[in-house]
């Protein structure tokens, strides 16, 4: 009797392309993850690489990384506060310039009284 062997289909090992960096980065991880894992079983797993490619996937890791984005967040939220700012001292500028011109003063150098 003959033995029957079954063609794969090419997908095995074949995985999806990430949209974004941060998928990419989890892909890698896993991958990484994933041979630490066989290398750990093989006994050939160098400490170093384990080490380094583990703590990514840690909680500390993503916890760091969060703190990151917040952080990142709050400078944005501060140049946004100041770019307000910028433009109601504007704002009022244009308002002082107004009163001047209805109160007749044309010349916005003349000195306040």
């Amino acid at each position: 009797m003959a033995k029957v062997t079954r063609k794969s289909s090419g997908n095995e090992g074949k995985s999806y392309k990430p949209l974004s960096p941060e998928a990419r980065e989890r892909q890698m991880i896993a991958l990484a993850t994933d041979l630490a894992e066989q290398k750990l079983k093989d006994g050939t797993a160098s400490s170093q690489v384990i080490c380094h490619y583990l703590k990514l996937g840690t909680e500390r890791e993503r916890l760091e990384q969060e703190k990151i984005r917040k952080e990142n967040d709050l400078l944005e939220a501060k140049k946004n506060s100041l770019d307000s700012a910028e433009r109601t001292e504007e704002l009022f500028q244009e308002a002082i310039n107004a009163f001047r011109r209805y109160g007749g003063f044309q010349d916005d150098t003349e000195e306040d009284l």
